[in-house]
């Protein structure tokens, strides 16, 4: 699947809180942006990522395989959440709205941005995906982002997703041992 871009709608100009005013104000990628040092894109900068998405669907399970470093985000279908510790991807739960697949995340570590361009989020942030296919060559894509630390009110996006059963994802690796990072040993980019 590939993003068409081009057909993406949504909030002109985000609502941001002074919080999040000052967290997208004070990123600069030059400075160490975190995916430099190999660690998860996390889940919207994923979903946002050029790169091809593979959807793979069980009777309990949906995976979004992303080729962008070979991530992963397994969606449980009609589970609750989980206990436990904040995600790079958050912890997702799905369920079936008639023909739409509705994803459900929360948990996330705060430590990702939404897109490459460094729009910020907090570990407050709640999102609501949602996924129609719309014809045999289409997938309509909805998220709408609720973080009242970053944002004054919730926001929505949407772009249309182009089904291509004739490309494969790729393997694409980033060699370095993210462990390096938090043992100070490589230099851990500015938030």
């Amino acid at each position: 699947m590939t993003k068409n871009n081009k057909d993406q709608t949504g909030t002109p100009e985000l609502p941001f809180t002074a919080a999040g005013m000052q967290a997208w104000k004070s990123y600069d990628a030059a400075e160490g942006d975190y995916t430099g040092s190999c660690l998860p894109f996390g889940l919207l900068r994923s979903m946002n990522s050029p790169d091809p998405i593979q959807i793979m669907q069980s009777p309990n399970y949906v995976a979004l395989l992303y080729e962008q470093n070979t991530w992963f985000h397994v969606i449980p279908i009609n589970k609750p959440h989980r206990e436990g510790e904040a995600t790079w991807f958050g912890d997702s739960v799905g369920k079936w709205d008639g023909d739409t697949f509705v994803v459900d995340t929360i948990n996330f570590n705060g430590r990702t941005r939404l897109d490459t361009i460094g729009h910020p989020h907090s570990d407050a942030m709640h999102v609501i995906e949602r996924f129609t296919r719309t014809d045999a060559g289409h997938i309509a894509y909805e998220v709408t982002i609720d973080d009242p630390k970053y944002y004054t009110k919730p926001w929505s996006n949407t772009r249309t997703f182009t089904i291509r059963p004739d490309w494969e994802i790729m393997e694409y690796s980033c060699e370095e041992n993210n462990k390096d990072l938090y043992e100070g040993r490589v230099k851990v980019p500015k938030n």
